[in-house]
């Protein structure tokens, strides 16, 4: 009997595994449903684009895009641009980026890049230079508008719709390393950042299109040469570009602009209200969800959160009925704001719902 199993053992096992076999790859000869597996495939037909340039879109954007050459006298006193360092008194020179944002010669950089100069020279894509106005400045966004009387100036297009998005291809055209016009390409890596500590009011375009020394106020521009924003920072340990870098949205770039070519500087609303986040903890005791609400922390004395009767410990909900997620965006609205507008507050004040009314005053000038 052993002997007859010991025959008969491969043989038997050899067909068990073929009919499992059988069953699995090809059920319907047995009768048996097949099993499908179904796969989600791509129905549109697939594109022969082959490679891709971006050029045009440079072409469109980069006789816009100037280099900025600052001066400052070593030891106070005006000197000539064209001293050299082996003068008795040389110059301290730095270098930045300019966008011409139209035919009449204003031009958008950074502040940082003016600061302190006692001369700037513009230099254009087309070889034209000349020396530069400065019409004023807002350290708090770190922009400033500059002037050039050159004829027939080029401007770039600008693209203020804000429909940007995380994977959009972006390119940064500035002045790195005084190296002239250079061009680098990256996508958006994130947008709305914020609380960075390098300006007042932050709203910056994240990108990773490399972003060096000399491409502060330069432009950042679309695929198809429109701008989106002012190159301003880069996030660096050693100094150079590590692949975030950090622009200002043309939206806020083109309303500072035109604020300081009207008024000389930019006029923002102002409750006069410190806030603090909404912790967990807080949101427990309060009995809310922790993305609702500032909490007021102190008041400006007869400022306008004061006369409008806000306490510290109320949790700021609702601006004229925008849910308030955090300090930072709450400033920006208001400061949107203009002065002498009456805006609303919804508030809550030991559990209880309040509603107030304030108007918004001039904001101070105060320092970063």
């Amino acid at each position: 009997m052993k002997e007859l199993l010991r025959t008969m053992g491969w043989p038997v096992v050899c067909g068990i595994l073929m009919a499992v076999l059988i069953i699995q790859q090809f059920p319907e000869w047995l009768g048996l449903p097949a099993h499908d597996i179904v796969l989600r495939e791509v129905s549109e037909p697939r594109s022969n684009m082959g490679l891709v340039s971006y050029s045009r879109g440079v072409e469109r954007a980069s006789p816009a895009v100037a280099n900025i050459y600052t001066s400052k006298a070593a030891d106070g006193a005006m000197r000539d641009y064209s001293d050299s360092l082996s003068s008795p008194n040389p110059t301290q020179s730095s270098l930045g980026s300019a966008v011409i944002l139209n035919p009449e010669g204003y031009l958008l950089t950074n502040n940082h890049v003016i600061a302190g100069a006692d001369e700037i020279q513009v230099a254009l894509k087309d070889g034209r230079e000349a020396l530069a106005t400065v019409i004023g400045a807002d350290p708090e966004t770190d922009l400033a508008v500059l002037k050039i009387d050159l004829p027939n100036l080029p401007s770039i297009t600008i693209d203020s719709r804000d429909q940007q998005r995380i994977g959009d291809v972006v390119m940064a055209i500035g002045n790195p390393f005084g190296l002239g016009q250079t061009v680098t390409m990256g996508i958006i890596s994130a947008t709305g950042r914020n609380q960075l500590g390098l300006n007042t009011y932050e709203d910056f375009i994240q990108t990773d299109a490399a972003i060096n020394q000399g491409n502060s106020g330069g432009a950042l521009i679309d695929a198809e040469g429109n701008l989106i924003g002012i190159n301003t920072a880069i996030f660096s340990q050693a100094g150079a570009a590590q692949g975030i870098g950090f622009a200002i949205p043309v939206q806020l770039a083109v309303e500072v602009m035109q604020a300081i070519i009207q008024h000389g500087h930019v006029i923002r609303g102002w409750l006069g209200v410190a806030v603090q986040p909404m912790t967990p903890e807080l949101a427990e005791s309060f009995g809310l969800d922790v993305s609702q609400g500032i909490v007021v922390t102190s008041l400006y004395r007869n400022g306008p959160a004061w006369n409008a009767g806000l306490l510290p410990g109320d949790v700021i909900l609702r601006i004229n009925d925008q849910p308030t997620t955090s300090g930072r965006q709450a400033m920006n609205q208001v400061a949107r704001a203009k002065p002498g507008d009456s805006i609303e507050l919804e508030v809550l004040r030991s559990g209880q719902p309040v509603n107030l009314k304030a108007e918004v005053a001039v904001r101070p000038s105060f320092q970063n």
